[in-house]
């Protein structure tokens, strides 16, 4: 039986390309917005791909799932702060768009991982 990896699996990948681009972004910032936006918008950003591996790591669909919902929450919660950060001009619109592109995409893709738990196991 072949079993995929954490890290081969497309949603976790790009969860951490995202986390990575969001902390490169606020790292530049000065410290009240790193200290207030930043932080809230890393944690967030950091979250969508621990939740992943948390449910990953668990090996019972369930609970699997359970920890994938908690991830899409905080992909909710990490397009919300980049909004914030967009209207405070912390991030162009450019950039803001480009990010929020790619966590459409992931939203997409972890909601087809997610409908896949159960049925074959570590499926994308």
């Amino acid at each position: 039986m072949n079993v995929m990896k954490l890290e081969d699996l497309i949603v976790y990948q790009m969860a951490m390309e995202i986390g990575e681009e969001v902390y490169e972004i606020v790292d530049r910032w000065e410290s009240f917005p790193k200290w207030t936006t930043g932080k809230q918008l890393t944690e967030a950003a950091d979250s969508i791909a621990a939740n992943i591996s948390e449910g990953y790591g668990r090996y019972f669909y369930k609970e699997n799932r359970q920890f994938q919902y908690y991830s899409r929450g905080s992909q909710t919660e990490t397009r919300t702060w980049l909004t914030k950060a967009n209207n405070r001009n912390l991030i162009e619109n450019e950039k803001f768009n480009e990010l929020m592109e790619k966590m459409e995409l992931l939203a997409i893709k972890h909601n087809a991982y997610i409908k896949s738990i159960g049925s074959k196991p570590n499926d994308q």
